[in-house]
């Protein structure tokens, strides 16, 4: 072969192999993606941290992953506390059950390369990337030794359903002792998992139907928990995760316990890394309220507008039934009418899970189904959020949606 044959072949391998380094480099591009998260609110007065408190003491808190990864970050949040909030030191581990941890996987956290960081009022902050093996729907343990902390103001999600645990002093590597006092979530907020582009999670944005009342504690079965383990079990769909932003009592415009859904929607969905779908069923404790059907549409249509201005397909989902709850009258029962045919019917949603339809009474719509009523005929039981789960279409996650 001639040297200008030669360098010519030389030269199309060193093209093709150049070009095949930058497929591969897109291909694998990584970004961080949610694996859980939990809406944070001022918690109540009767929410707050029981004795001995936080300050000073370890909180281990108890959290299950939707996806599984090796690199990961995590978010802790002072966002609605009027004073500040200091970490001395923070680790993660795999739970190995209540206040048990695997301690061959205990790994501090830093924070810009110091185990400790002071959050001020009204801020939030993430760990520094560090590696850690998650798998897939696995209950990883969260666990903060805290300087300076109110136990009267404190950011957090009171209906985490899941046991943590007070223990006192600095013991966030040990196994706590049976005296270990049994607490909700607070302060801790988002983990994220580094992956490649082909991941996304699905963002369910909702009120006690999405937080899991009537659902059992410890046992992750709310509605977007079964919808994770679906979304597991199906190969197509296991890159996906679910991120529950569910606040029980939570209201759509005004009212209700923590943030409304407008004032949270930019910082819960459109903020929450990796969200590629979003499942709206909220409304219910406004109806209850007294608010009017134009009230709830304007809400839906401006989320509606947002996620679609960032790439985010919406589905709405119709109000469940309520008769025989203490919202139930003429005017409530109208309005939720109303609102569930304009999600049905409008054509604004990218999609339309009709959740209302699984689980109704089948002999009066206004009804929940009593199989699946948790008894105040409007929270459903284990066995409705199972149904609620069982009734999503996994083909509108797969990847021809995205």
């Amino acid at each position: 072969m001639s040297i200008l044959k030669k360098t010519l072949a030389i030269g199309f391998i060193f093209l093709i192999l150049s070009v095949s380094c930058v497929q591969h480099t897109a291909s694998a591009q990584q970004q961080w993606i949610g694996t859980w998260a939990s809406s944070q609110q001022l918690a109540e007065s009767h929410n707050n941290p029981p004795p001995p408190y936080l300050a000073d003491n370890t909180l281990r808190q108890v959290v299950r992953a939707t996806l599984g990864g090796s690199r990961i970050r995590v978010q802790f949040s002072n966002k609605y506390s009027s004073g500040a909030v200091t970490i001395n030191a923070a680790h993660i581990a795999v739970s190995t059950g209540g206040s048990a941890i695997d301690t061959a996987t205990d790994t501090p956290l830093t924070f810009d390369g110091s185990p400790s960081v002071t959050i001020s009022a009204g801020q939030e902050i993430y760990s520094d990337a560090v590696d850690f093996n998650v798998t897939p729907l696995s209950n990883l343990a969260v666990s903060i030794h805290f300087g300076e902390a109110s136990s009267t103001n404190v950011t957090g999600h009171p209906g985490s359903r899941t046991d943590s645990y007070i223990k006192t002093g600095n013991t966030v590597s040990d196994n706590f002792t049976p005296d270990a006092v049994k607490a909700n979530w607070w302060i801790l907020s988002r983990i994220d998992l580094l992956l490649d582009d082909s991941y996304a999670c699905i963002v369910t944005l909702g009120d006690s139907l999405a937080d899991g009342r009537g659902s059992t504690t410890n046992r992750n079965n709310r509605w977007p928990d079964n919808l994770a383990n679906r979304l597991q079990a199906e190969p197509s769909t296991a890159k996906i995760g679910v991120i529950n932003h569910g606040i029980g009592g939570n209201a759509l415009v005004s009212g209700g316990l923590g943030p409304t859904a407008l004032a949270r929607f930019d910082h819960d969905v459109l903020e929450q890394p990796g969200v590629r779908w979003l499942i709206i069923l909220h409304g219910v404790n406004d109806i209850g309220a007294g608010q009017s059907a134009s009230k709830l549409i304007a809400a839906y249509q401006q989320f509606i507008d947002k996620a679609r201005a960032n790439n985010i397909l919406a589905y709405g989902v119709p109000i469940l039934p309520f008769a025989g709850s203490s919202y139930d009258s003429p005017a409530h029962r109208t309005v939720r009418d109303t609102v569930n045919d304009w999600i049905r019917t409008s054509g604004k949603f990218d999609a339309v899970i009709d959740l209302d339809a699984a689980v109704r009474d089948p002999q009066d719509p206004n009804r929940l189904s009593a199989e699946y009523d948790s008894g105040d005929h409007l929270h459903l039981n284990a066995a409705g959020y199972q149904k609620m789960a069982e009734a999503i279409d996994l083909d509108l996650f797969k990847l021809k949606n995205r």
